[in-house]
């Protein structure tokens, strides 16, 4: 989709900014989405191919537009989302292309914002059971979810990544009674089939669930210009070095906690970072 600011419009979308930053980490990654057969839509496919991004199950809807998505900044750089529908991303259709890739591919992420339609709900029913390891990215944005259905995805999930808002929702919604955030991510592991669990807080850095133990890291202190896709470069961060390059969780949320901050450091969700520029800030 296309993130539209007051002066300008920028490509994004969670699963785009994702896939993106964990392209720029040299991973073999391949996005499944859905574009219209419009001007937004070829300016997309032109920017993937420019980037290098595999694009074969991407689709072209010929009714549907391109989705866009209105974006407010406070003062302080937190963005708020208007978004459109119903947008061609709205209706992936299932194919057997698809249901081989997901079998064959290692991690399979999806998200919470996809399901808000009844297709999309249909095609990732059939996908989540040949999948293997699968990373939900719980991404609450009112009023495009019922908290039933992101229930029913996290009993799916073998990894869920949400932020402390989206948390304290999720509980409050479900009927849990703890309030320290460790007791209710110990309390959300013993109510899905989740193995791992991590919870971005914003400045403050992310609280990481993984194989029976809690990580976690205060963050990394920057002037922010603007939040959006901070959380996307977050994920894929932590992704790439705790799944692929399989180093300590400490130091993979260090990583991802480092990439988000800088991403909040600099303008629009996909800003060039190179894991060398990285490795210096998180280390200064």
């Amino acid at each position: 989709m296309w993130d539209v600011f007051p002066q300008k419009r920028i490509i994004g979308g969670a699963p785009l900014n994702v896939a993106l930053r964990l392209h720029s980490y040299n991973a073999p990654v391949a996005i499944i989405s859905r574009i219209g057969d419009d001007e937004l839509g070829r300016e997309i496919t032109n920017y993937l191919t420019q980037n290098g991004m595999f694009q074969e199950f991407i689709q072209t809807d010929m009714e549907l537009p391109t989705g866009t998505v209105d974006i407010t900044l406070s003062e302080s750089g937190s963005a708020s989302y208007e978004i459109r529908k119903p947008v061609a991303w709205d209706a992936i259709e299932i194919s057997p292309q698809l249901l081989e890739a997901v079998k064959e591919a290692p991690y399979f992420l999806f998200g919470s914002l996809a399901i808000r339609g009844g297709i999309n709900r249909e095609t990732l029913r059939k996908l989540l059971p040949v999948a293997n390891t699968k990373i939900f990215d719980v991404n609450l944005r009112a009023p495009h979810y019922h908290i039933s259905m992101v229930y029913e995805l996290m009993q799916l999930a073998d990894f869920i990544k949400l932020n402390d808002e989206e948390l304290l929702e999720v509980c409050e919604t479900l009927g849990c009674q703890e309030n320290v955030m460790q007791n209710q991510i110990e309390w959300l592991v013993r109510i899905t089939k989740a193995t791992s669990v991590c919870v971005t807080k914003g400045d403050a850095g992310a609280l990481l669930f993984h194989e029976g133990k809690f990580y976690e890291h205060d963050g990394f202190k920057v002037e922010v210009v603007d939040t959006v896709g901070a959380g996307d470069s977050f994920l894929a961060t932590l992704i790439h070095y705790l799944f692929l390059k399989h180093i300590t969780p400490a130091n993979a949320l260090k990583m991802a906690c480092g990439m988000g901050a800088l991403v909040a450091s600099k303008e629009g969700a996909n800003c060039s970072i190179s894991e060398n520029e990285l490795k210096i800030f998180v280390n200064r």
